[in-house]
């Protein structure tokens, strides 16, 4: 089994900023990547951005690249997400999600390439 904990939502004006915060406890060891997703109100929860453990490989989703960052600190079990230049249609709860074996870059842009979830947290971007 493995925890998740999101923390670093809030609210905040168009063009603003904010890290998200994801620390992992449980089973470590076995996380191959680990994930950001985000569901809008009345929306399918969506792939944000991806990055496996050594850190080595990142993916986002079109719409996000070039503002969010995604970044891990495996010492701390922990996974960030950096948004800058928010925008109202990032309003979202934000959660984050971990893979346990190596998957290819196709299923780690799904929900079904992640074995945990995390309770997530409120990102709220007014105009």
């Amino acid at each position: 089994q493995v925890q998740l904990v999101e923390s670093g939502g809030g609210l905040v004006q168009a063009g603003g900023s904010l890290r998200l915060s994801c620390v992992a406890s449980g089973r470590t060891f076995s996380i191959y990547a680990m994930g950001w997703f985000r569901q809008a109100p009345g929306k399918e929860r969506e792939f944000v951005a991806a990055i496996t453990r050594s850190g080595g490989s990142t993916y986002y989703t079109d719409s996000v690249k070039g503002r969010f960052t995604i970044s891990r600190d495996n010492a701390k079990n922990t996974v960030y997400l950096q948004l800058i230049s928010l925008k109202p249609e990032d309003t979202a709860v934000y959660y984050c999600a971990t893979a346990h074996t190596p998957r290819g870059t196709v299923i780690l842009r799904s929900k079904r390439g992640y074995d945990y979830w995390g309770q997530g947290t409120q990102v709220t971007v007014s105009s």
